[in-house]
């Protein structure tokens, strides 16, 4: 072959493969290749096809019908040697392919090879970062939607802390004043993790929200929150959801509690004793037609109650679980009168025992102190 007609052609393999590098789309990779391929080369036609041999690209000339006998097939690698695609062409219908031209289309398809991996790298990191843009965005949504502060009530300290495992989760915990100047606090978790859950638990916020407002006893309040969470179907009764409930009367120093299925909360009284606040039913919208019982006892000056989610008791060190036990413990040993220290330790010793693991689930607390005459001090110095 003359040399100018060597060169002539090179530089023809060189602008194709400048205009398939032109692109990051990989369906305009796949298209300006065969298109290149039917015009260049004068083929019949050419098409890709995916691993899965679907059509993935526009076909360019005429083509045969599936299975495409007679023609040639050329795959797309990866530079794992993964199949990315697969060329299929047509040949000129006398049926030669010339080694020229069997040069020029493998000179092709490994550019279009490298350009459709890039391409296809493009798209992915597009698509990442648009998933990370909305993800923070239902962070900082579901952020908004906790407590801003929590109760400020003389003779007492209250507090919460939340921390998820993904950009978004399904704990949730809240805290309204009530028209007779008691206060109701819940935490809750919806089965799950994640994107779906977040979203379950923002729809139980508006349900819990709207329901409390209207005068009934606590045990009822629950109850109609999870019929209506069983009545949202089947996706929400996937996504149930474990919560307990405390409605504290500051003047009368006393506390009422409904558990719906969730970890037991821990009553500490002043002198040390340990009492567990048990669930009295299933988790909210598990069944229909499901009723609560309410527990209503003294809160004394110097006791403090901790609800929780299970991410604070499922840390694990190796094998061993921290558990509930341990957290218990915890809560009851620590001495300081103020609730924000108290969640911050317990935090704290969750990190330890973790040896500083990521933790693997969302982790929500919240403690209520009811406040004696020398922690009244203490706080106050």
């Amino acid at each position: 072959m003359p040399l100018e007609q060597q060169v002539a052609r090179l530089q023809a393999l060189l602008e194709a493969t400048r205009q398939i590098h032109s692109t990051i789309l990989p369906d305009e990779v796949m298209d300006r290749t065969a298109k290149i391929l039917v015009r260049e080369l004068e083929m019949e036609g050419a098409l890709f096809l995916s691993p899965s041999q679907k059509l993935m690209s526009k076909i360019w000339g005429q083509m045969p019908a599936e299975p495409f006998e007679g023609c040639r097939r050329f795959p797309l690698l990866s530079k794992e040697n993964q199949v990315l695609a697969e060329l299929v062409l047509a040949t000129p219908s006398h049926g030669s392919f010339s080694l020229y031209e069997q040069d020029f289309v493998e000179g092709l398809v490994l550019q279009a090879a490298v350009a459709l991996e890039n391409a296809t790298l493009h798209e992915r990191d597009l698509h990442w970062a648009r998933v990370q843009q909305d993800l923070d965005a239902a962070r900082r949504i579901q952020r908004s939607l906790l407590p801003r502060s929590m109760p400020e009530i003389e003779s007492y300290s209250i507090a919460g802390q939340s921390s998820t495992c993904y950009e978004v989760g399904g704990d949730y915990m809240d805290t309204l004043t009530l028209p007779d100047g008691s206060e109701l606090m819940l935490v809750a978790d919806v089965a799950g993790k994640g994107l779906a859950s977040a979203i379950v638990a923002t729809s139980f916020r508006a349900a819990f929200r709207s329901l409390a407002s209207q005068p009934m006893p606590l045990k009822e309040l629950v109850s109609r929150i999870g019929q209506q969470h069983w009545d949202e179907g089947t996706e929400a009764q996937r996504r149930y959801v474990t919560a307990i409930f405390v409605r504290l009367d500051a003047k009368s120093g006393v506390v009422e509690v409904v558990n719906a299925g969730h970890n037991p909360g821990a009553l500490v009284l002043p002198d040390g004793t340990l009492r567990t606040l048990d669930a009295s039913g299933t988790p909210l919208g598990m069944l229909p037609g499901m009723v609560y019982a309410a527990e209503t006892f003294p809160f004394p000056p110097g006791a403090r109650i901790l609800l929780y989610t299970d991410g604070l008791t499922e840390v694990f060190q190796g094998d061993d679980e921290f558990g509930t036990d341990r957290l218990m413990e915890a809560f009851r040993d620590h001495s300081s009168p103020q609730a924000s220290d108290i969640l911050d330790t317990l935090w704290e010793t969750l990190a330890v025992f973790s040896d500083g693991a990521p933790q693997t689930d969302d982790m929500t607390a919240l403690a209520i102190y009811r406040l004696d005459s020398s922690s009244q001090e203490h706080a106050a110095l």
